[in-house]
């Protein structure tokens, strides 16, 4: 069926183009998917209807009661809204700085880490279909953050990855010519 392999060489990167291009695609896509609800629901947080629907979670989650007595719900929700529109724009930046990727990923991180765990206490279960696995409304809404989470990992490890590759270039380079910086 499949003749030499030099035979097949043009389809094979043919092939493996689609393949990069797919991926390039794909990457810009979920860097969209992670970026678009942090600039959404970040803006959100600077409105009436936003505050009060935080109270919730801010409310019956330990780790998060600590905003209201030091912002009051109004600055609560401006300091999440702060939080979340910065983390965006580091996360578009990402693309042309390896820091603005570390920073990024790792308040992305920390930021969906802490969304996601607030599904152990709020109810998010619909109780009317028989609870779990029945997600209601509000566990629809958290559950994304599960995945957003995972791809602010990935770019923080592919930043991490990224600033140690640089350095070694850096290292590398000093042997030959004098070091112009962190981004010769």
């Amino acid at each position: 069926m499949f003749t030499s392999a030099t035979a097949n060489a043009p389809f094979v990167a043919r092939i493996n183009k689609a393949g990069n291009r797919l991926t390039a695609v794909g990457r810009a896509v979920t860097l969209l998917g992670v970026v678009l609800p942090l600039l959404l629901i970040g803006i959100l947080k600077f409105t009436a209807i936003e505050i009060e629907a935080l109270r919730p979670f801010v409310e019956n989650t330990p780790w998060l009661a600590w905003l209201y007595p030091a912002f009051g719900s109004a600055g609560a929700s401006y300091f999440l809204g702060v939080v979340e529109l910065a983390t965006a724009l580091l996360l578009m930046a990402s693309v042309r700085s390896v820091w603005a990727g570390l920073v990024g990923g790792a308040i992305g991180s920390v930021t969906f880490a802490l969304t996601s765990s607030t599904m152990l206490t709020l109810p998010i279960w619909e109780t009317g279909s028989g609870g779990f696995p029945f997600l209601n409304g509000l566990g629809a809404f958290l559950i994304k953050d599960v995945a957003l989470l995972g791809v602010s990992l990935v770019i923080l490890g592919s930043s991490l990855q990224q600033l140690v590759s640089d350095l070694y270039r850096e290292v590398d380079r000093s042997d030959e010519q004098p070091s112009k910086g962190w981004r010769s």
